[in-house]
């Protein structure tokens, strides 16, 4: 039987909600992921940042596209020991002008993806997956990438369904 590994990245508080900004004691893609190892039973790794993000929802997004025109790998707190035991992996974050955050690509660059499934999925305010499926398989040589999930981020909550139709698919 394969085993499953549901990686993600996600920010709590300050987030943009349909318009304005609300504090969140949970990240919206926090919340798909967690949806995702209930419907799979696969196991759960938050990717976290050595340097922490700003608390203020503008001054984060002014760093994160800073980060993404220098091509930044920001320092990770912890990696899994190996991806050996995983066959299908879900990949969610929030969609950052236009792409993952540069986190996530520090934590896809420090692993060989060959023979992989990734299944990518993303929480936004109405910009999509954007660039983020093909920059996987840039990043990821050897993977296969299926299509990805993209989920508006103030409708995280109550995308199960959704989620639930697609997981199903992806695996």
């Amino acid at each position: 039987m394969s085993k499953t590994l549901i990686v993600y990245y996600s920010r709590k508080g300050e987030n943009y909600v349909n318009g304005s900004i609300r504090n969140l004691s949970k990240g919206n893609t926090e919340v798909i992921a967690e949806m995702i190892a209930d419907l799979t039973g696969g196991d759960l790794f938050e990717v976290e940042t050595v340097k922490t993000y700003p608390a203020d929802y503008y001054a984060c997004i002014d760093e994160a596209k800073a980060e993404l025109r220098q091509g930044a790998r920001p320092e990770l707190k912890a990696y899994p020991d190996s991806l050996d035991g995983y066959d299908t992996i879900f990949v969610g974050y929030p969609n950052w002008w236009g792409t993952m955050p540069m986190a996530m690509f520090t934590f896809l660059e420090h692993y060989d993806w060959s023979d992989k499934t990734i299944c990518p999925f993303c929480t936004n305010e109405g910009s999509g997956m954007g660039s983020s499926e093909r920059d996987l398989k840039k990043v990821c040589a050897g993977a296969t990438v299926e299509k990805g999930l993209s989920i508006h981020g103030a409708e995280a909550a109550r995308s199960r369904d959704k989620v639930e139709a697609w997981a199903k698919s992806a695996v």
